[in-house]
């Protein structure tokens, strides 16, 4: 029986199963010291302010769009190369969605296409409150130049990273430091760049954001005398003061992550040892590798490689499809959202983003993680040269 090798895995050390025994044989399993310790490492990392723990990157853009007023009768724009809870995230506060095309490079949201779309947006009076960037694959997007049309045009921005920790854009500005933005978000799902099983955070620098977003991750409880409507009864005392959500982390996950974030820089520089050998073993094959910006550094979360189907003489499904029959794990990020079933449904109709279109009919997503050997990745080269000759 051939073994699989997966597209993404996490790596965990005798250190992170010991400090995950560690709260067991606490007193805390759910609400105790050690995610505001996870917390604090994030902040201090990314060089922000504040940083929310949740139980997910979906809870940590459902309550960022909160904390920032969207509901019924705002628009959200976001790319369509993504998971669908970036878009998602908008319909569960009542908001629009709408979607802007890729750059065909990077494969983030285009600049030229966000600036098209906001000059005509202004003229209908259609402008959106929050625009959500994506850094796909871990590559960051252009986010000074996304910054300056928030200011043209007044809109909010949310950073979803769930791809991109450890990674930085211009130069050495780490991501998640909200410079040009006013939150941001990570996963830490179990093939991100580090993980606490499942869970996510929010980042950002506005102290009524943080505060905003620490509220609605627990019910909308308050415990604080200075946000109650009277005085407490007693020591017991705690007042609901908005609808929140269950969307806390628990200790558990908070220990898994404070230690794995002690390998972050590790694993993303180990990914990049694997990208560039991919680029070079990759180089006389009819395929497109991955571009990188010269100016950021990727989290590299995932290696996407583009088939130039036209050399290549077969279809997309049947290189996948090999691939998967010599045990590789392939997997292809993402289908573009608006052609969900459930996003049809709102109007979206093939042919709306001709460039992630493109994309999704030639992209596949190889094996990527800081666990990956040489000889693995020489069959996953071996395997998808045999597979496009």
């Amino acid at each position: 029986m051939t073994v699989m090798i997966p597209y993404g895995r996490q790596d965990i050390s005798e250190s992170d199963i010991q400090a995950v025994v560690d709260v067991l044989r606490s007193d805390y399993l759910t609400q105790g010291p050690v995610v505001p310790a996870f917390e604090k490492s994030v902040a201090d990392y990314c060089d922000v302010q504040h940083a929310i723990a949740v139980n997910s990157a979906t809870s940590a853009l459902h309550i960022a769009c909160l904390a920032l007023g969207v509901g019924s009768g705002d628009i959200i724009w976001t790319t369509p190369l993504t998971f669908v809870a970036s878009a998602n995230c908008a319909l569960y506060c009542g908001a629009m969605i709408d979607f802007v095309d890729i750059d065909p490079l990077t494969y983030n949201i285009s600049l030229e296409r966000l600036a098209e779309k906001l000059a005509l947006a202004a003229k209908t009076g259609n402008l959106p409150k929050v625009v959500i960037p994506v850094h796909l694959c871990g590559q960051p997007c252009n986010m000074a130049g996304i910054h300056a049309l928030g200011l043209q045009y007044g809109f909010k921005i949310i950073e979803d990273a769930s791809h991109a920790i450890g990674g930085r854009y211009r130069g050495n500005e780490v991501i998640g430091n909200c410079r040009y933005s006013d939150i941001t978000v990570f996963s830490f799902h179990p093939v991100k760049i580090i993980t606490t099983a499942e869970g996510g955070m929010s980042t950002t620098n506005d102290v009524s954001l943080a505060k905003r977003m620490q509220l609605l991750r627990s019910h909308g409880i308050t415990r604080d005398v200075n946000e109650m409507t009277h005085e407490p009864d007693g020591p017991w005392y705690y007042q609901q003061i908005d609808l929140g959500y269950n969307y806390r982390m628990t200790e558990l996950q908070a220990a898994l992550g404070l230690s794995q974030m002690q390998r972050l820089d590790e694993f993303v520089s180990k990914r990049h040892v694997i990208a560039r050998r991919y680029d070079q073993l990759f180089a006389n094959l009819p395929i497109v590798t991955p571009w990188q910006h010269s100016d950021s550094y990727s989290g590299w979360h995932l290696y996407v490689v583009r088939l130039k189907l036209k050399e290549v003489g077969k279809t997309h499904l049947q290189v996948f499809k090999a691939l998967r029959a010599a045990g590789i794990g392939v997997n292809l990020h993402y289908i573009p959202v608006y052609l969900q079933p459930y996003y049809e449904g709102l109007g979206f109709k093939m042919g709306y983003c001709p460039e992630a279109e493109l994309y999704y009919a030639e992209a596949i997503s190889l094996p990527m993680y800081p666990g990956l050997t040489e000889e693995q990745q020489n069959h996953v080269v071996k395997a998808l040269a045999e597979a496009i000759r």
